[in-house]
This record gives structure tokens, C-alpha cells and sequence, in this order.
């Protein structure tokens, strides 16, 4: 029996029929739509190893970020449901945050570790560790990746440019940060890559943080082969690039058309291509249901579209942290050999809360011995695998709309073609962030994507009718009371 997001609610009896698959979760950070080349023909990056991807499985065309910044983001992934529902309503966490995701509440990790996977988390947390102070890193950390599910994990607090800057493994500081290091200009300031001042860990080196995130995935897969106890594998990589500081290494300096960042990119396909490497030869490939993504838009804005000649969010309105679809529009592509025909280009409209219900699915769909629903989790998930395997989207009908999310905190509600956003401005990177409506000018946006995909004509004042619709919809998906699901 499936529920409405597409899980199974029921335990059935019969035998396993199948080894359920792997499952890889790779999240780039502040990676555009348009840095790929799967998306944009002419872009001033080069993405091989992702282009082989894409090319080997799917791509989806209209996938969204929750959040068009990190943290949210990164909560939604993990739990299937909107941040916004919970203590987090605009901006991101610092590190000495407490833990975003609620005691008890369901993870991705928690419930393929139910159905018996090995799970192992890397890279950028920017969820919180726990502390209501600063940080205890002498001690074992009271919340991380280890406290949600993930039996293995190795990462790094939050940001890149967010201090501390250490390491930890699995829920203690490896090292402490006992040091401090002083702060870095932004390269469009001439710096060195921007990172402010603050604590850091002896040995720790921001510029080896990406190439060391992909060496410690592969030991889990190493590892995991080694073992080779019968578990299947779960592993969420959350690289640290192309975010700020902007540090590619001497061997991708001046590989791209677009400067540091466009470098910077290179050196993030070719680190995936290591992990997708050491996939295939390790003989996980061929099972294993491997998802690439970014958690919102490029921070690239007009300025540097035109002084570089590169649409890192191609031709989309905005960027990183706004309301408009450059903040939230991102790059999606799976690869399931056997599953996923390859080449597929997928149109329909998705959210990134979906693979939650997505991975769980996927785990449950090659057995018919599966564990039952949790009564919590996922509120915000729909399961893709139908559509991924066979492009049956009827799951995604049972959705109302995608509600879309802004670093202040503005909303917006995508229906169909409709795009309704409460408020004006673009509520994060770009100017003006809000400001107040004219004499008779409508007091929100709306927008019909299928003939003005770029947000340029305010259509509210012309269509009040969809305003309320739209509006209506929004306010019901806040009003329901998800919290104690």
C-alpha cells in the first residue's frame, strides 16, 4: 500500500526478491544550473564526469532547492519537509548553532539504517552540532550527522568562510580548533578567497577540504567493499565548493573561461569523477542509485555574468538566497543503471524534499519485505522513483504546489506555470531586497513561467484572480499542521 507520497505504510511477508540498491547523495555547494554542461552548451566550465552522468541516466529540467540558501536546504534533503515549518524561518545556521532537525524526527539516514544500511555522512554539516554556547570540541559533540542516523561521519562544521575551521569524525573534534586564522578578502576584492577570521584546527588547509571530503567517501566505499557484511550502502557527500573561499588548486588555475569560480567548478567535476570511479572499480556501480545536486543557485550576479561571459544560472532571474528562480532553480541528475534509461531529460516540476521519500522508495522497491512507515517524516516528500524508472509522474499530481523560500524569509508558491511571491523585491542577494508597493501597484508578484520564464512582467494586477487562487494554496500548505506527523 503507498501512501500520498509514494512510501509504503504496510509490512508485507514475503522474501527479499532483490539486493537493494545503493544509494549516493551528492550535494554541491552554490553550484548553478548553468555551470554544467549538460545544461548550457556554452558554458566557460567544463563538466565531463557530471555530462557523463546525465548522459548515462537523467537530467531534470525544473528541479528546486527548497531554500534558496544552505542550511534549509540541507534540513529539507534530510527530512523530506520544509525548514520553514520549524524553528528556522529566514537565513542560516552558525556553527555553534543547536542541532536544526528536532529530536526523534526522521532522516534519510535513520530510516535506510532501519531497513539495514550502512550510513555514512561527509563533508559540510551547516546543521547545527548541538551546543547552546560555544562549542565544546574537547568533549564528544552533543548533536551532528551522528545523532540523526549516520553511523560513520566525517565533515566540517558549516561554510568554508564560517569559522571554525576544523574537522570532526564521528562526533568529536579531529582536532580541536585550538589556533585562530585571520581574514581572507573575497576574490572579486583581489583576496585570496574570502573566510573570516576565527578559530581553526591545526593542519587544517581550506584549499584541501574538497579533495579531502571526496578521499574520505571513497574510504567508505573502500571499506564498505571490505566489510562486505551483505548491508547495502547510504552515503551523503556535501561538498564544500564551488562555495566562498574560491581556492582551486594549481592544477585547475586557468582551466575554465571564468576566472576562480569557473576553475573552481572544473576541480568539483573532476573530485566527483574520483568518486564515481571508485564506484565503478570497487563494483558498486551497477547498483547503486547515485543523485548529484546543489543545495540553490549560483552567488554569481549580473555583474559577473557580464564581465566573465558565463550564465552560471544560465538565464534565470537572480541569484543565490533570492526569491526569483536563479535562487532555487539548481541541477539535478540520477544515474540507476537498469533502472533509468539512460538519457533521459525529465520537465515535470520537483523539489529537492523529495528524495526523501525517493530514497526510501528506492531502498523498499527491490524488496517485498519492507519496514512500515514511520508516523513522522517527509510531510513534504513525494516519491520520484516512479517517474525516474518508468516517467509515470502520477505521484506528483497528488501535489499542490512547490512552496519556494528566500534568505529573509519572503514566500512564494509555484502552481503549474503560476509563480506567486508575497512581497516585492527579491528578498535576498539582489537589490532592492524588499521594498514598499507603489500607488496602486500590487503588493506581490506574479508571474506565468511558460511565457515569461526570465520574471520580467508583473502579471498580479492584470490576473488578481490567480493571486488568489495562488495565495490560497500557500496559505493552506502553512496552515496545515504538519508538526505532529
Amino acid at each position: 500500500m503507498l501512501a500520498a507520497n509514494g512510501c509504503v505504510t504496510a509490512t508485507t511477508t514475503a522474501q527479499r526478491t532483490s539486493p537493494p540498491p545503493n544509494i549516493v547523495i551528492v550535494l554541491a555547494d552554490d553550484l548553478g544550473l548553468g555551470d554544467l554542461s549538460c545544461f548550457n552548451p556554452e558554458a566557460a566550465t567544463e563538466t565531463p564526469s557530471l555530462d557523463r552522468v546525465a548522459a548515462a541516466g537523467a537530467r531534470f529540467t525544473d528541479a528546486h532547492s527548497p531554500s534558496a540558501v544552505c542550511s534549509p536546504t540541507r534540513y529539507g534533503i534530510l527530512t523530506g519537509r520544509y525548514c520553514w515549518r520549524g524553528s528556522l524561518q529566514s537565513g542560516v545556521l552558525w556553527s555553534n548553532d543547536p542541532l536544526l532537525i528536532e529530536p526523534d524526527r526522521p532522516t534519510i539516514a535513520s530510516e535506510l539504517a532501519a531497513r539495514g544500511y550502512e550510513t555514512a555522512f561527509i563533508g559540510k554539516w551547516h546543521l547545527g552540532l548541538g551546543s547552546k554556547g560555544p562549542t565544546d570540541w574537547t568533549a564528544p559533540l552533543d548533536a551532528g550527522p551522528h545523532t540523526v542516523g549516520f553511523e560513520r561521519s566525517v565533515g566540517i562544521p558549516s561554510s568554508l568562510d564560517i569559522p571554525p575551521y576544523c574537522w570532526f569524525r564521528d562526533g568529536a573534534g579531529d582536532p580541536p580548533p585550538t589556533a585562530t586564522i585571520e581574514g581572507s578578502k573575497h576574490r572579486r576584492q583581489d583576496g585570496e578567497g574570502f573566510w573570516r577570521a576565527g578559530a581553526i584546527g591545526e593542519g587544517f588547509v581550506h584549499q584541501e577540504v574538497l579533495a579531502r571530503s571526496v578521499d574520505e567517501s571513497i574510504a567508505v566505499v573502500q571499506d564498505h567493499v571490505k566489510t562486505n557484511d551483505g548491508r547495502p550502502l547510504f552515503l551523503e557527500l556535501c561538498l564544500s565548493a564551488p562555495h566562498t573561499p574560491w581556492l582551486p588548486t594549481e592544477r585547475f588555475r586557468g582551466t575554465s573561461d571564468a576566472g576562480h569560480y569557473g576553475d573552481f567548478v572544473n576541480e568539483v567535476d573532476f573530485e566527483v569523477g574520483r568518486l564515481l570511479a571508485a564506484l565503478e572499480s570497487s563494483g558498486l556501480a551497477e547498483n547503486t542509485l547515485f543523485i548529484f545536486t546543489s543545495d540553490n543557485g549560483s552567488h554569481w550576479p549580473v555583474a559577473d555574468v557580464r564581465r566573465w561571459g558565463h550564465a552560471a544560472n544560465l538565464e534565470w532571474r537572480g541569484q543565490k538566497a533570492d526569491i526569483h528562480e536563479a535562487g532555487h532553480r539548481v541541477p539535478l541528475i540520477a544515474r540507476w543503471p537498469g533502472v533509468i534509461e539512460p538519457g533521459t531529460t525529465l520537465e515535470e516540476t520537483v523539489c529537492l524534499t523529495d528524495l526523501y521519500a525517493t530514497s526510501i522508495a528506492a531502498a523498499d522497491r527491490a524488496n517485498s519485505t519492507t519496514a512500515a512507515r514511520p508516523d513522522r517524516g517527509g510531510e513534504d516528500s513525494i516519491n520520484l522513483v516512479p517517474l525516474l524508472a518508468d516517467g509515470d509522474a502520477t505521484l506528483l499530481a497528488g501535489r499542490t504546489g512547490i512552496v519556494h523560500h528566500s534568505l529573509d524569509g519572503m514566500f512564494a508558491i509555484r502552481v503549474g506555470d503560476w509563480k506567486l511571491i508575497e512581497g516585492l523585491g527579491s528578498g535576498g542577494f539582489t537589490a532592492p531586497k524588499r521594498r514598499a508597493a507603489k500607488a496602486g501597484e500590487p503588493t506581490v508578484q506574479l508571474y506565468d513561467l511558460s511565457t515569461d520564464p526570465h520574471e520580467t512582467e508583473n502579471l498580479a494586477a492584470r490576473h488578481p484572480e490567480e493571486v488568489a487562487r495562488l495565495q490560497a494554496i500557500l496559505d493552506q500548505i502553512r496552515a496545515d499542521d504538519q508538526t505532529s506527523r
